[in-house]
């Protein structure tokens, strides 16, 4: 079984992207999940995936990932999946011994940015860049599932 341990922030400022990748621009959608699980279709620069996470709060939950055809993830997105659709620019940062996701959202999650580190254990030690903010690992409406049903434009 496919485990994510993951952390979310908020991010203070912009000194993140002195050390930023060139980022990469994704687009995902919902399918209809349950109260076990939410499915996600994604496009991520030429890739495609289809991912199903465990529902559960907090910063470890189950998670499985497939490739699957970039062409049938893009009738999926816009047939298929709950609208609006979920569109962010991921940069990669690396701080310490890890590689900080930075997601700058767009569309109408416009204005909202979010680091996050995946961490091998639960109480893993990490390094925090001063550029980090608040933790928001157990709040929902961080999670892009959430965004979908309420945007952050909406807050």
């Amino acid at each position: 079984m496919g485990t994510e341990i993951e952390r979310k922030f908020l991010v203070a400022d912009d000194h993140w992207r002195a050390q930023a990748s060139a980022g990469k621009r994704y687009i995902q959608g919902y399918l209809g999940g349950n109260d076990a699980c939410s499915i996600r279709v994604r496009l991520e620069g030429d890739q495609a995936n289809l991912n199903i996470k465990g529902k559960r709060l907090g910063i470890q939950r189950s998670e499985f990932e497939f490739p699957i055809p970039r062409q049938e993830a893009e009738t999926i997105l816009q047939s298929l999946c709950t609208k609006p659709l979920i569109e962010k620019t991921r940069y990669l940062v690396s701080h310490g011994e890890h590689v900080w996701e930075i997601d700058v959202f767009s569309g109408e999650n416009e204005g909202l940015v979010v680091a996050e580190i995946e961490l091998t254990s639960t109480d893993e030690i990490f390094t925090r860049p001063d550029w980090l903010g608040d933790e928001v690992s157990r709040d929902p409406r961080y999670y892009n599932v959430c965004l979908v049903k309420h945007p952050y434009k909406d807050w």
